[in-house]
């Protein structure tokens, strides 16, 4: 079937919840939050979890019922990655930023507008840690005006005396049945017909990050159209396909190198990527039977070093690291 047409917007923007209630599988989460919104009463916080379960949404969702699209610009600063977010921001732009005093609480239009700015700092784990010292006094001198909310995906990257500064949220991965029945919400809204074994097989790639799982069907439909298969996730996705790896685990398992070596060319000149590889590779190895305990905690250590090799690939290295790893 040919490749329907699209609008042009990701759809991870288009289904994105606006509002707090909406966030998926995250209840204790937004009860908190919800009573917050009814209060106004608003501390610091500190979102983390893993990618795509709603972290940063949920963050946007508060901002904007709090203030409303008319205050939104003037009282909520967004600051990213991608933002230069190193010391000298920290002493001018976020301090000039919590310094600039607001009016007293006061609700516009139905939004209850507290008085108090909210500093949103996505992925804060990126920051350096002179940075995130460079913080604290500002979070001191500025709390009666201004609320810092900080995601990231590792809170022990995240300073003590920062993360005691904040009230912690934690956001779980999303189980299959919430990740499936989100993603039957958006293939109806645009017209995409998924099977059982497709809808299974984009909850399993997207390992419970539901943003992922969302491109993928995007990246798919405009691809191959409105029906879409297992194999049709697989190939857009960059996963290696099961056959692969099952094949690289049983030259593995034979103790023969050259064997072993054989499928490791032929996968690499096929593309696939290496950590990929070793992703499915340790998954594959942990649920096999007939695998001592010992034998697969051997193994997981030889692919963690093989991964940090990839990482920081030593030079004038010709042998594949993972190979000689598993077969030892």
């Amino acid at each position: 079937m040919a490749p329907i047409l699209q609008s042009s917007q990701p759809w991870v923007e288009k289904y994105r919840p606006k509002q707090v209630k909406d966030v998926a599988h995250q209840d204790e989460v937004v009860r908190v939050l919800t009573n917050t919104l009814e209060t106004g009463s608003c501390p610091h916080m500190l979102f983390y979890g893993p990618p795509g379960t709603g972290k940063t949404t949920t963050a946007l969702a508060i901002a904007h019922q709090l203030f409303g699209p008319e205050l939104y610009k003037s009282r909520v600063l967004e600051l990213n990655a991608s933002d230069d977010r190193g010391i000298n921001v920290v002493r001018t732009k976020i301090k000039d930023f919590a310094a600039v005093a607001v009016g007293t609480n006061q609700c516009k239009n139905g939004y209850p507008c507290p008085p108090f700015k909210i500093i949103v700092l996505d992925e804060a784990d990126s920051m350096t840690e002179d940075a995130q010292n460079a913080l604290r006094r500002t979070m001191e001198t500025y709390s009666k005006v201004t609320r810092f909310f900080f995601i990231c995906n590792y809170v022990s990257r995240i300073i003590e005396p920062l993360a005691s500064r904040c009230a912690k949220f934690r956001f779980k991965p999303l189980s299959e049945e919430i990740m499936s029945s989100r993603i039957l919400y958006i293939s109806q809204e645009e017209g995409l017909c998924l099977d059982a074994e497709a809808l299974s097989t984009l909850s399993f790639i997207s390992h419970g990050d539901l943003r992922r799982a969302i491109t993928y069907l995007q990246s798919a439909a405009r691809l191959f159209g409105s029906s879409i298969s297992s194999e049709n996730l697989i190939s857009v996705s960059g996963v290696v396909p099961a056959k692969v790896v099952e094949a690289l685990l049983k030259a593995c398992k034979s103790g023969n190198f050259d064997l072993a070596n054989k499928e490791v060319n032929n996968f690499i000149a096929e593309g696939y990527p290496a950590s990929q590889m070793l992703t499915q590779l340790f998954e594959a190895i942990v649920e096999e039977n007939d695998l001592s305990d010992e034998q697969k905690a051997r193994i997981s250590k030889k692919l963690g070093e093989a991964d940090k090799v990839l990482l920081t690939p030593p030079p004038n290295t010709h042998t594949h690291p993972f190979v000689s790893s598993v077969l030892s």
